[in-house]
């Protein structure tokens, strides 16, 4: 493995500026989610231009087939393509910084996008040595449901080139680059999002008996909400409902007939958040019917949770124990409540997620995901493609 190792590091640091360049163009030209034309058309370029077939089963998005020069398994490399709906901020990004208003890179798809067209082009070089096929999965639409991971494993591609395992990455500021950090089992939290209206009866501000407050009753529920958490589940199981926005009414002085809350349910199992759901309606139910009024709720059940196949697991340690060393292996404790649509791959496929670190002061990549400062350093891409390379190549 040492040879081997030597030779992956060799050839990432010999296509780092590559990843740099593709990450810097994509950077200043995001997509959001379901609209990532030219992106996938940029990425397609640059995988025929490495001789590397193609694949688009979906209208964005695409796959890369690198076929080994020996009889194996087919492995599925992922990485998501989209861009977050927000503007950017940034003195450390202005040389790249998005110019086009209202689209941001700002939770790293593109460096992930980056990341796999240099491991892309290690594999490629080095298919010799590689046993069995490569998919690079390049992803639209994580951001947004119903998730392009869904669309993307429904469309029978993966199933079609035998696919065995997959594997995925995100970039993570609270790690610096050279590490990574892993964990088996659950590692993301499943994620839903709720829409209520609170329909109550509108008047004077001077006259509020005449009337049924909807902010009164939206005030009562949001408060009523944390209960759940803290007094209807286990306290050992881990869950968030966060309300993200409220909007209601139009003057000093007059009290609307309605409001409307948005939010999202993060849990670890959809039966812990179906019980949520059930406790979220009837705290709606009872508040707003007690007080003369009605209500609109709708729940969508978004992705399920991100839980690691204990083998995968394993072997992506013994791969970056290889490849990065095992100082630089961080097993996390306890998983997170942000979400992943690779979940939606694990459901068939045996799988494991991981974060990347991409945290310096250098890169004033403190910042952490979706904000508009958010960035990375790009010495990820060195760990992050040797890894990769290592996994494939070394089984």
């Amino acid at each position: 493995m040492t040879d081997l190792k030597q030779a992956i590091r060799q050839k990432a640091e010999q296509y780092f500026d590559y990843m740099v360049q593709v990450r810097r163009h994509l950077h200043k030209n995001p997509e959001v989610s379901f609209k990532e034309f030219d992106t996938t058309e940029y990425i397609l370029h640059e995988l025929k231009k490495m001789g590397i077939n193609t694949e688009t089963p979906l209208e964005t998005g695409c796959i890369g087939v690198i076929e080994g020069r020996k009889p194996g398994p087919a492995i599925a490399l992922r990485a998501d393509i989209d861009a977050l709906a927000m503007d950017e901020e940034g003195e450390a990004k202005k040389e790249f910084i998005s110019e086009r208003p209202g689209a941001a890179h700002c939770c790293g798809h593109d460096a992930h996008t980056a990341n796999l067209l240099g491991t892309a082009k290690i594999l490629n070089e080095m298919k010799d040595q590689l046993a069995g096929k490569v998919l690079l999965v390049f992803q639209p639409a994580e951001e947004k449901l119903p998730g392009g991971g869904r669309m993307m494993r429904d469309s029978g591609i993966l199933q079609k080139n035998g696919v065995e395992e997959i594997y995925g990455l995100h970039m993570n500021p609270d790690f610096a680059p050279g590490q990574i950090a892993i964990k088996p089992g659950a590692f993301m939290a499943c994620t839903m999002e709720f829409e209520i209206e609170v329909i109550g009866k509108g008047g004077h501000a001077a006259t509020p008996h005449l009337t049924i407050d909807p902010i009164v009753l939206s005030s009562q529920i949001i408060t009523q909400f944390q209960s759940i958490i803290s007094r209807s589940l286990d306290p050992t199981e881990p869950a968030i409902i966060t309300v993200g926005k409220i909007a209601a009414g139009s003057a000093f002085n007059v009290i609307p007939a309605k409001a409307e809350m948005i939010g999202t349910v993060r849990a670890f199992s959809m039966e812990t958040a179906r019980f949520i759901k059930n406790r979220m309606e009837a705290i709606i139910r009872s508040t707003v019917e007690g007080a003369g009024g009605s209500y609109l709720f709708s729940f969508n059940e978004g992705y399920p949770a991100v839980v690691n196949d204990d083998r995968c697991t394993r072997k992506l340690e013994a791969a970056a124990h290889k490849v990065i060393g095992k100082e630089n292996v961080i097993e996390l404790k306890k998983p997170i409540m942000a979400g992943e649509d690779f979940a939606f791959y694990q459901e068939e496929f045996p799988g494991a997620f991981f974060f990347l670190g991409s945290g310096s002061d250098e890169a004033d990549s403190r910042w952490s995901w979706h904000h508009p400062r958010y960035n990375i350093d790009e010495r990820a891409f060195l760990t992050g493609s040797s890894l990769l390379a290592g996994l494939v190549l070394g089984r």
